[in-house]
């Protein structure tokens, strides 16, 4: 039995339990709670599917609350229906994964921009959310989510210089970079490529598979979106936006992803 179905065993019956009506509360929370410290919780949620013939990987800070909440119930609903853990790990990870609906239209969009539905033979990079595709996975520099004050983790406290942070790192997400060792990895946004640059100094990812530089595609952070994507230009965004940088990012990442998949 794998590391990772081995973890959902551990927390089957919680997600048998949850069905459609529930929500992430402090009573299922309690149950799914990995480790607590301070202010920071550590739950668990059925993220631990690798699509292993991946050759891009898309890299989130963590899943928040909602992302855990659809793959409790994709997962409910996957074995409801007779499915092997293996299968139901699958599609809680697809239909969970950058699942809110701004966020994942413009990952899409982010996507198509620098050219990986066309290097892959895509009409869009939506058709990557297909449970039947397997040339993307989606994952976090924290594979589990991670609450601090029973909020989602945005990049505070530093997760490097946290252990039960660091430790997520260097053990689920270095697992991940193992199983995928000519893969190309996109972090949306500093944090994660924080994690990622870690594991690069920890030997365990060659620097030439990391392709940072696209920010996060949250609804939140919808003008940086906008001015990479080149939908408003630099006289229309903010000071703090850094418009040109975003720019400069994008071209960077189209001409790398055209090398990559030469």
């Amino acid at each position: 039995m794998s590391n990772r179905t081995s973890m959902f065993s551990q927390f089957r019956p919680v997600v048998e339990a949850f069905s459609p009506r529930h929500d992430l509360d402090s009573s299922v929370l309690s149950q799914l709670t990995l480790h607590r410290e301070g202010c920071i919780s550590i739950a668990y949620a059925p993220f631990d599917y690798i699509a292993r013939s991946a050759k891009l990987v898309v890299v989130g800070i963590t899943p928040g609350r909602v992302q855990a909440v659809n793959a409790l119930r994709a997962a409910h609903a996957a074995l409801c229906a007779g499915q092997s853990e293996d299968v139901t790990l699958r599609i809680a990870k697809q239909a969970a994964s950058f699942s809110g609906t701004q966020t994942r239209k413009n990952l899409v969009a982010m996507l198509d921009v620098i050219g990986i539905a066309e290097q892959l033979g895509l009409k869009t990079s939506a058709e990557l959310f297909d449970p039947a595709h397997e040339q993307i996975h989606f994952t976090s520099a924290l594979r589990y989510p991670v609450f601090v004050d029973g909020k989602n983790y945005n990049g505070s406290p530093h997760m490097i210089r946290t252990p039960a942070l660091r430790k997520m790192i260097e053990t689920h997400l270095a697992e991940e970079v193992a199983a995928l060792p000519a893969a190309l990895w996109v972090p949306l946004g500093p944090k994660p490529s924080l994690a990622l640059r870690h594991l690069v100094a920890c030997g365990a990812l060659s620097a030439a598979q990391l392709l940072d530089g696209m920010p996060h595609p949250s609804g939140l952070n919808g003008e940086r979106v906008s001015a990479f994507l080149g939908r408003i230009g630099p006289g229309q965004a903010s000071v703090k936006t850094r418009p040109e940088k975003l720019l400069a990012a994008r071209s960077a990442l189209q001409s790398r992803v055209t090398q990559f998949f030469a």
